[in-house]
């Protein structure tokens, strides 16, 4: 019961009493948001370009992304700065990480918000993953471990601030679970479905978030994962018609059932990557609109954390390895 009631109050959250407006000034402060051309990653880099960040936008296609890039300029008169990244590709997510600390010296927020939802279970990544965990977790793992040395530099030179990676998940982990036999093509990966693929996805990103904490939360980065809410965007691409329908068929006129306008999306994770109480929401799983919440029990599991860990060091390693044996 307490599980229906979490979901309920995820999905339907009252009003925001924290704003983009709340944001504070970030000047100075360097920032990546993954899949920052559209959607949620697109609100949040609007909100630190307002508030004088210095923002990578990190996305696949360089067409889409300097386009949202100049959109943004035009809102904000601040420019984002394109950084090329296909998390599904762990070439380009080491090529992207090798870009960055080319660049900058210092990492103060890295927001992994970039997610594909329900392609068909036959996309895989360029290595052969599963497109969905592949994509969100092991994307993301690679992405946050090249640029640990930069955000713990950063860390111990920001002590107040911090350092911060900022893990977006969904209420959808609330019926995941991980199966290590799903994560590459398998008859229980083709059984789980699209969706439950998905979910599994979203569990890892807690488990992930989790575990980041346990491994480096003392030596001063905050990892946090968290639920942005019910959105309108790219994301549904591949949900079925009928129930997309359903699901933004109004009760009241003007205003969708179950779907909110993406600038929600951004306040829960700018609540953790840029607030000055979010230096100490180590660990936490935080719900829409910038609350506090609670992940299902079983993602804080030590043994699981470890076990997901070993498995996607394991997996970057062999990448590491065979990138060696092809130079």
């Amino acid at each position: 019961m307490g599980g229906v009631m979490s979901g309920l109050s995820e999905a339907f959250p009252p009003k925001p009493e924290f704003t983009a407006q709340d944001v504070p000034d970030l000047n100075g402060k360097v920032m990546v948001v993954t899949g920052g051309n559209t959607g949620i990653g697109k609100e949040t880099v609007k909100a630190l370009l307002q508030r004088n960040a210095r923002v990578y936008l990190a996305g696949r296609s360089q067409e889409k992304c300097e386009a949202a890039i100049s959109d943004l300029k035009r809102q904000t008169g601040n420019e984002a700065i394109f950084l090329e990244l296909d998390l599904s590709d762990l070439k380009s997510v080491k090529a992207a990480a090798t870009e960055f600390q080319r660049k900058e010296t210092h990492l103060h927020s890295l927001f992994n918000n970039a997610g594909v939802m329900g392609p068909p279970v036959g996309e895989l990544t360029a290595q052969g993953y599963d497109l969905q965990f592949g994509t969100n977790v092991l994307g993301h793992f690679y992405f946050t471990k090249l640029l640990l040395p930069t955000l713990l530099k950063t860390a111990q030179a920001e002590p107040v601030f911090k350092a911060r990676v900022v893990n977006t998940s969904s209420g959808g982990h609330l019926m995941g679970s991980l199966d290590f036999n799903t994560f590459r093509t398998s008859p229980a990966r083709e059984k789980l479905g699209s969706f439950g693929l998905y979910n599994q996805s979203k569990y890892g990103n807690v488990v992930f978030a989790k575990e980041l904490t346990r491994r480096y939360g003392d030596k001063g980065l905050v990892s946090t994962s968290l639920n942005p809410g019910s959105i309108k965007s790219d994301l549904q691409r591949h949900m079925p018609k009928w129930l997309l329908f359903f699901l933004a068929s109004p009760f009241i006129p003007g205003q969708d059932f179950f779907f909110y306008e993406p600038w929600y999306g951004a306040l829960t994770q700018l609540w953790a990557g840029t607030s000055p109480e979010g230096a100490g929401f180590g660990g936490r799983y935080l719900i829409p609109w910038a609350r506090m919440g609670k992940a299902l029990e079983s993602t804080t599991d030590p043994a699981l954390g470890k076990q997901l860990w070993a498995w996607l060091e394991e997996q970057t390693e062999q990448f590491e390895m065979r990138s060696i044996g092809r130079t």
